[in-house]
């Protein structure tokens, strides 16, 4: 295990690209922001343009609507579930909520969840997934490693930035080793709508079960709606609950963003779409980074792919600096723990885009 300190960045930060390089953001091709390419829904759109005198409104302060909305999207029972200002907002609350001393975190990780654990005052190590095993999980060492005086096990699944996922199987495992040693749990699932595997990899049939187990989810990525700042997460435990919204701003979710809630989870079209899109392009790219000398590309079952260097003619920043200048945004992974300057990820976006960006990888990486 390690603890590693981070720069607290995020994908997708165009306005400071837009500074640094004096390139307009509206020209760049964001392949580092993990975002849905097919944008917001349009249904949501119009019936969003159709209703905007709702902002006179307060939103119901129970948001039974869109708990029920949610509810029929994921399975859970909608008096399970709790919703906030975005998943980060959630994450920061569930960190403080659970208050513990000491935590582990499945890495390499979003700092986010570093972050909000320093912030309590809580300590941390992080449990690495290795990239010799494909960043494949060593159930046993985890287990190992998760002690009684472990409060909190946090992971990402599938895992930003690696790909990787863990079954149900394995969360089952995990939950009832944590339940045995006292620790709580956090599963982040924000990029689990965008796997093939999606049934086998889900947590949250697993949270009627286990009341040491909070699911996360939110509408950033698979519904590219970052903005409306839409998370929820759902706990069988109802004193968790309790103290979780006792924690929570009072109406967190704003009108606005509970109305394209209640209609983006039933957007099934939209849904079914994007899945499609991603599934194909996912594959596409695989088998072509499959065929390279010069490039690894990591099991992935999420809508991003994670690429290790095989060489050292370039780094993963000079890449970053190369496309920049051809108004491609990738994403230098070296900042997160347990990777270096050899790693790098970029997400899906539409088939000519990636067939774009590919070809220029390619030419920099395999022909240079």
């Amino acid at each position: 295990m390690e603890t590693k300190p981070l720069m607290h960045q995020h994908g997708g930060d165009l306005d400071a690209i837009e500074r640094k390089y004096g390139i307009s953001k509206a020209e760049i091709l964001d392949f580092s922001g993990n975002i849905n390419p097919l944008g917001f829904p349009e249904s949501v759109k119009t019936a969003l343009a159709q209703n905007l005198d709702i902002i006179s409104t307060y939103p119901d302060k129970h948001y039974t609507a869109l708990r029920a909305a949610i509810g029929a999207y994921t399975g859970a029972n909608p008096a399970h579930i709790v919703v906030g200002n975005g998943s980060t907002e959630l994450i920061g609350t569930f960190i403080k909520t659970v208050n513990a001393k000491k935590s582990l975190i499945m890495g390499p990780a979003y700092s986010e969840y570093e972050r909000e654990v320093s912030l309590t005052g809580g300590t941390f190590d992080y449990f690495p997934l290795k990239a010799e095993d494909d960043f494949v999980i060593d159930l046993d060492a985890l287990l190992a490693a998760l002690t009684p005086e472990i409060g909190m096990f946090v992971a990402c699944n599938p895992n930003n930035p690696t790909g990787s996922a863990l079954t149900v199987s394995q969360l089952r495992t995990i939950l009832t080793h944590c339940k045995e040693t006292g620790a709580s749990v956090m599963i982040d699932e924000t990029y689990l709508e965008f796997a093939d595997n999606l049934d086998e990899i889900c947590a949250i049939p697993l949270a009627a079960e286990f009341d040491n187990l909070f699911v996360i989810r939110g509408t950033s990525k698979f519904f590219a709606a970052p903005g409306i700042r839409l998370g929820y997460g759902v706990s069988s435990n109802e004193a968790f609950r309790n103290r979780l919204q006792t924690n929570q701003d009072p109406w967190s979710v704003n009108s606005l963003a509970a109305f394209a809630g209640e209609r983006l989870f039933t957007d099934k079209e939209f849904h079914d779409t994007t899945k499609k899109l991603i599934s194909d392009e996912r594959k596409k790219a695989l088998a072509e980074f499959s065929t390279w000398k010069n490039i690894k590309a990591y099991p992935s079952s999420a809508n991003f792919i994670l690429l290790k260097l095989l060489t050292d003619k370039i780094t993963a920043a000079e890449l970053f600096e190369k496309l920049i200048m051809k108004k491609m945004l990738i994403r230098d992974a070296s900042s997160f723990a347990f990777l270096d300057e050899s790693f790098l990820r970029f997400c899906i976006l539409r088939p000519e885009d990636n067939a774009m960006l590919i070809a220029e990888l390619k030419k920099l990486v395999e022909e240079a």
